[in-house]
């Protein structure tokens, strides 16, 4: 039985990481946190006390491809500071598209990391 999504992971060379991992902390605003001694490198990175995301190194000659045609579309935080984001967004000169669903109460924000994955912010309307 599935209880719910535990994290998710990317795997890149080591300066596509370091992009990843740098993007994730300033923009997208995760936190840096524990990470098992694996013996691949790698971060992982943090919402709310809990590793929602894995960054970890490709393996000697496996190249992964940036901004890739997949069935893979974005991933979803829930996120507070609406306003912050976008000024942050704008000031790291990232497209951003806005959408509202008043149906259930959210606003939204739809961006994309440095190498085309796609991310969603939901904002909870007040």
């Amino acid at each position: 039985m599935i209880e719910g999504i535990n994290h998710y992971n990317l795997r890149a060379d080591k300066n596509t990481m370091e992009d990843l991992k740098n993007f994730y902390i300033e923009v997208v605003g995760l936190s840096l946190g524990f990470r098992p001694p694996f013996e691949s490198q790698g971060y992982w990175l943090y919402a709310g006390g809990k590793d929602v995301l894995h960054l970890s190194s490709a393996k000697e000659g496996d190249v992964r491809e940036h901004h890739v045609n997949s069935t893979f579309d974005h991933l979803a935080f829930s996120a507070l500071h609406l306003d912050k984001f976008v000024e942050k967004l704008n000031s790291h000169q990232i497209k951003y598209y806005f959408r509202e669903v008043p149906e259930i109460g959210t606003q939204q924000i739809f961006f994309k990391d440095p190498v085309g994955n796609g991310i969603e912010l939901i904002f909870l309307k007040n």
